[in-house]
């Protein structure tokens, strides 16, 4: 079986998980066909924004400790990022330099809220069921909570949930901020790929010139923003996508971006 499906949607890449019956449990097989399709969406010039879902009632359960346990002891926690261009959690390689809107239902425990910290906007169903459980197994996350939810979440929360271990929902994540809507069981996918379609109409210099500089913020500080910002700037504003927004907005109709 097909451990990740990948789906065009025009110009949006659906990546779905397909361990159904497993509860979508991520095996070294999981981890390398999902960044082999973060690759394809990074590389793929005519992609421009992805979604990330669980097929079946639930996100993911975690690990399937029992194959990946050994791996990370051998290979040190590396072996997540899949050994391709781009790291679905990025932390151990880049993240993929395009939006990805993940869609959660159901249980999501452990890497599911590591992927969640690492997407862009996430949508989830009123089921879904949150738990960042590795301390009640005598480890810690090594996916990149500790690194994003302190900042992301506030240091209280992200505390409470990574030093306890205990379960929360779609209402909590919804207060601290990881997820941005919650919707009704079943329509979770479907109102993340309309996000992701209302970004890929966007045009791609200005949506992934964004993206970088928001992280680079994140990572490195407003200096290095800045910085950034600065080079990034005359790109933009230079480019054909740039001249057909400024058209579009004198002539009152829609843009239609290029990438260019």
């Amino acid at each position: 079986m097909t451990r990740v499906t990948v789906e065009r949607d025009g110009a949006v890449l659906l990546m779905g998980i397909n361990r159904p019956e497993k509860r979508n449990a991520f095996d070294l097989a999981t981890i390398e066909a999902l960044a082999a399709a973060y690759e394809q969406l990074g590389d793929d010039e005519s992609l421009r924004a992805g979604v990330l879902f669980g097929h079946g009632d639930h996100f993911s359960a975690g690990l399937d400790l029992a194959e990946v346990g050994p791996a990370v002891g051998e290979k040190g926690p590396h072996a997540l990022a899949g050994g391709r261009k781009y790291d679905p959690f990025g932390v151990w390689a880049p993240q993929v330099p395009k939006p990805v809107v993940m869609a959660v239902s159901g249980i999501s425990f452990t890497l599911t809220i590591e992927l969640a910290l690492a997407s862009d906007i996430v949508v989830a169903s009123k089921t879904v069921r949150f738990r960042q459980l590795e301390i009640a197994r005598g480890i810690l996350p090594f996916g990149g909570a500790t690194l994003r939810a302190p900042t992301r979440l506030g240091w209280g929360n992200a505390m409470r949930f990574l030093l306890t271990g205990e379960e929360f929902g779609a209402e909590e994540a919804l207060r601290i901020g990881l997820v941005q809507e919650v919707v009704e069981p079943g329509k979770h996918v479907e109102r993340a790929r309309a996000i992701a379609q209302l970004i890929a109409k966007q045009a791609p210099i200005g949506v992934q010139g964004t993206l970088a500089n928001a992280r680079l913020m994140e990572s490195r500080g407003q200096a290095a923003a800045t910085e950034h910002l600065v080079e990034l700037l005359g790109k933009v504003m230079s480019s054909e996508d740039a001249a057909e927004g400024m058209m579009s907005f004198i002539e009152r109709r829609e843009a239609v971006f290029t990438g260019k």
